[in-house]
């Protein structure tokens, strides 16, 4: 297996690809990479700065990360759409191409059989099949919803570059058999979108103050004997010892009532 190397990430499927019968999923397929074709060159991407593996409805990207990414986030945002619109117009109902994309960052390795192997595809992988980026899709007038790492965004999005408006991506935590993810959604939030954090633990109650005072060192106190110890309000005594009072305390009051 290779070391791990930094790599951008670009993942598409194809929405609904498994309702059509073999023919519409063979032009289906070849639209997909016409358009792959056409943003990665667009990207100024060439076939010695990335891999592909195909997903049947779909295929990952594995780009060099020399190659700019925010080049390939304008193009995604801008070109591809029109791509799209361009392809569906002569298509019939039964063969209009719609995309997920998720683009991320991330170390991955290249095993002994060409499979790739990393945390960070996993996680971008969740993400793609996340149903709130599915929602966005069948929710979207555009024929692709675009999501990308909480990487990608800080590094990034959030700057605002040119052609890439920061205020059009909205924060969202999706959900996984791993545990939450936290990424970034371009355009409007889909219905039920969760775009809290993930849930913390509650806090834990207070601690009463004996049960402070038991986790400082100390304890209950425990008053042993009778009150021929108690003078003119003053437990007489040199010490406390293992919570039991022995003296050295002063009362308020001149009697003590078990309060």
């Amino acid at each position: 297996m290779t070391h791990p190397l930094n790599r951008t990430l670009l993942l598409l499927d194809i929405e609904k690809f498994s309702d059509r019968d073999d023919v519409e999923q063979t032009y289906l397929r070849r639209m997909l990479y016409d358009v792959v074709e056409r943003v990665l060159e667009s990207a100024g991407i060439d076939q010695t700065l990335h891999l592909r593996a195909d997903r049947g409805d779909g295929v990952l990207v594995m780009i060099d990360a020399n190659a700019s990414l925010p080049l390939l986030l304008r193009v995604l945002l801008s070109e591809a759409p029109a791509q799209l619109r361009e392809v569906n117009r002569m298509a019939s109902s039964a063969a209009q191409i719609r995309l997920r994309a998720v683009v991320a960052t991330g170390f991955v390795s290249v095993d002994a059989v060409d499979g790739w192997v990393g945390t960070d595809l996993n996680q971008a992988c969740r993400l793609l099949d996340a149903d709130t980026l599915r929602a966005a899709l069948r929710e979207g007038s555009s024929d692709i919803a675009l999501c990308v790492s909480e990487s990608v965004h800080a590094g990034i999005v959030r700057h605002d570059h040119q052609g890439i408006p920061a205020d059009s991506f909205h924060p969202v935590t999706v959900q996984s058999k791993n545990g939450p993810l936290k990424a970034w959604l371009h355009g409007p939030l889909p219905t039920g979108a969760s775009t809290a954090p993930p849930a913390q633990d509650p806090a834990p109650a207070p601690a009463r103050q004996q049960d402070r005072a038991a986790a400082e060192g100390g304890g209950a106190v425990e008053f042993h004997g009778t009150n021929s110890g108690v003078v003119a309000g003053r437990i007489d005594g040199p010490m406390i010892q293992g919570g039991v009072i022995n003296g050295g305390v002063t009362f308020n009051g001149t009697r003590g009532d078990g309060r």
